[in-house]
């Protein structure tokens, strides 16, 4: 997948994925403009609207309209926040590029400071937020998915840092070579290396509509990048079954030797420890394949080089 290809390159492209926000487009758009004025006017905003079901696309075409700098970009589907980041990506024109969200949690005068601190000598540089406006039902869910997922995927994942970053045109071009069918943006750009900083901003409140990360879906998503990035689960279920062995091999020693020492016959197993113990064993091989299978079906999923996203229309993108 090539990126877009134009002779005309502005110094910078804002990308972002739209999805239920439909309110929030148009002061989303001016907001951005003036973040991104304090650098430059040679910008772009490429607003990639992710199969929503409201009307976004339409508030989206009424940006475009208004200023040829805003670019539209509609998926056929909903194909996730991560697909559409990659859509965005590969329309992104810019020297630089500044992934955020729509929702203005964001904060969109922020993209100065990550510019001038990217042209200190850095490629990539996170917007590391101060405290996230969450419930707190959100933020003890989302704490406890980046402690799971920094053991599981073994990733060093600060879990105050999102996708609100900005990356030089080398870190877009090389993520852009990257194949797997899932991926997760930020994990992406820790694997790929480069010089990476940051700058700390305050996460704002939300000021329409609610997020669609559900408990679910974050668990959902960290399992995808698990599978994807670690074979930590793999290795965790070879422990977990060298264990038992060890266990059943040091509890038949000790059986057979209370077996010689003792005359009453202690070793009569009853009818529920024998249950207990087969379900249990059933239960941890059955786990075992379990996690097998999610690799060779992550495996299938990938083989069949399907396209990450897929375009239904565009706007101002010539």
């Amino acid at each position: 997948m090539s990126a877009f290809d134009s002779s005309a390159r502005p110094l910078l492209s804002i990308v972002s994925p739209v999805y239920r926000s439909h309110s929030l487009v148009a002061e989303f758009v001016r907001r951005v403009c003036a973040g991104a004025a304090r650098i430059t006017e040679d910008f772009e905003v490429v607003l990639v609207e992710d199969g929503s079901p409201d009307d976004s696309w339409a508030a989206i075409l009424e940006e475009c309209a208004k200023d040829r700098r805003v670019k539209g970009l509609q998926l056929s589907r909903n194909f996730g926040q991560q697909s559409g980041i990659t859509a965005g990506l590969t329309h992104a024109r810019g020297q630089y590029v500044v992934v955020m969200d729509s929702d203005l949690q964001d904060d969109p005068e922020y993209i100065a400071d990550l510019y001038w601190k990217l042209r200190e000598g850095f490629d990539i540089v996170f917007a590391r937020k101060r405290e996230r406006k969450f419930s707190l039902r959100r933020n003890v869910t989302t704490r406890a998915y980046y402690a799971i997922f920094r053991r599981l995927a073994s990733v060093n994942y600060d879990p105050n840092i999102g996708a609100y970053s900005i990356i030089s045109r080398r870190v877009v071009d090389a993520f852009l070579t990257f194949g797997d069918y899932r991926r997760g943006y930020v994990i992406v750009l820790d694997w790929l290396g480069f010089r990476r900083g940051h700058v700390d901003v305050v996460h704002r409140d939300r000021p329409d509509g609610h997020s669609t990360y559900t408990v679910w879906k974050l668990l959902g998503h960290a399992l995808t990048i698990t599978l994807a990035y670690s074979d930590k689960p793999l290795l965790t279920s070879i422990y977990v079954g060298l264990t038992l062995s060890a266990m059943s091999f040091a509890a038949a020693v000790f059986a057979i030797y209370r077996y010689f020492t003792t005359s009453v016959g202690l070793l009569a197993i009853g009818w529920t420890s024998l249950v207990v113990s087969q379900f249990f064993l059933s239960g941890l091989v059955l786990m075992g394949l379990g996690i097998l299978g999610l690799y060779i079906s992550r495996i299938f999923e990938q083989v069949k080089h399907r396209p990450i996203f897929v375009i239904r229309e565009t706007s101002n993108l010539e």
